[in-house]
C-alpha cells in the first residue's frame, strides 16, 4: 500500500493535536470547577465588590475615638438603605470597605470599627458628628456594573486644590498625597474618588495633579457636591490600569529598555 500523502499525515497529526488539546482543556476546566466548588464550601463569604455607583449619603451619628489606633463610627442611613443587611456585611464608606459590627434597633443606623491603617490611609479619621459620607452596599450577582469594579481598598488620599464652576458642571483639581501613584492615573481612565467611579480629565504627572468633571447629578447624590478647596478625598486606583502599567514597566526593565 502506498504511504499516505504528506499533507494527509499532517492533517491527521493536527487533528490529533487538536483533540488532545480539547481533552486537556476539558480536564482542566473540570478540575477548576472541582477546585472552585471546594473553595466555595470553605469560604462562605466572598470578597466584597463595589460598582463605584454611590447609592446615597449617610450622616455621622457618633464617632468614638477610643485611642489613636481605633475608633467606632456609627452612621445614620436613609430609610430602607439597610434593608436585609446583616452584621458582617461590607459597606463602602467614602470608598473604604468597612464591616458592619452593630446594627441600630431603629433599622436606620450601623456601626463600623476603624483600625489604625484605616485611620492613617483614609479621610475617615477626620469625620465628626454631622459629617456626611458616600455609601454603597456591596454588589450582588446580577447587579449592573454601571461604573467600574471597585474593591474598597483606598490607595491614598488627595487634596482638592481648585474648584471651577460652570453653568452645568464643575471641574475639580486634585493633588495626590502619594506622588508615585500618579503614573496609574491616565486621561479618560477610571478612578474612584470617595467611592464614586469617575473619568479622569487631565493629568499633570510632574505635580501629581489631575482633574475630573462632575455633572449636576453627581453633585446632588454624593458628598463631592459639598467639597471645597483644602478638603481631602479617598483615592482608589483602577486595578486593571495598575496591572497593565506595572507589567509594561517590568517587561521594559527586564529588557533594559
Amino acid at each position: 500500500m502506498a504511504p499516505a500523502p504528506l499533507s494527509s499525515a499532517r492533517t491527521a497529526f493536527a487533528r490529533g493535536q487538536a483533540s488532545s488539546f480539547v481533552d486537556r482543556a476539558a480536564w482542566s476546566a473540570k478540575s477548576a470547577r472541582r477546585g472552585m466548588s471546594r473553595r466555595a464550601s470553605v469560604t462562605k463569604t466572598p470578597r466584597a465588590l463595589f460598582t463605584g455607583l454611590v447609592q446615597g449619603k449617610a450622616r455621622v451619628r457618633s464617632f468614638e475615638n477610643l485611642n489613636d489606633e481605633f475608633a467606632r463610627l456609627t452612621l445614620e442611613f436613609p430609610k430602607g438603605a439597610l434593608d436585609g443587611i446583616l452584621i458582617g456585611a461590607s459597606v463602602a464608606v467614602n470608598g473604604t470597605c468597612l464591616t458592619v459590627v452593630e446594627l441600630g434597633a431603629d433599622g436606620a443606623s450601623a456601626s463600623f470599627d476603624l483600625i489604625v491603617e484605616t485611620l492613617r490611609a483614609t479621610n475617615l479619621g477626620k469625620l465628626s458628628v454631622g459629617s456626611e459620607v458616600n455609601y454603597e452596599r456591596s454588589a450582588r450577582v446580577g447587579d449592573e456594573i454601571g461604573g467600574h469594579t471597585v474593591s474598597g481598598h483606598v490607595h491614598c488620599t488627595a487634596a482638592i486644590v481648585e474648584v471651577v464652576d460652570t453653568e452645568n458642571n464643575r471641574k475639580v483639581v486634585f493633588e495626590t498625597s502619594n506622588r508615585g501613584l500618579i503614573k496609574y492615573v491616565l486621561p479618560k481612565g477610571f478612578i474612584a474618588i470617595d467611592g464614586c467611579s469617575l473619568t479622569v480629565g487631565e493629568v499633570d504627572k510632574t505635580t501629581g495633579r489631575f482633574n475630573v468633571w462632575l455633572i449636576p447629578e453627581t453633585l446632588r447624590v454624593t458628598v463631592l457636591g459639598t467639597k471645597r478647596v483644602g478638603d481631602t478625598v479617598n483615592i482608589e486606583i483602577e486595578s486593571q490600569t495598575q496591572v497593565i502599567v506595572d507589567t509594561i514597566e517590568r517587561y521594559m526593565a527586564e529588557r533594559g529598555i
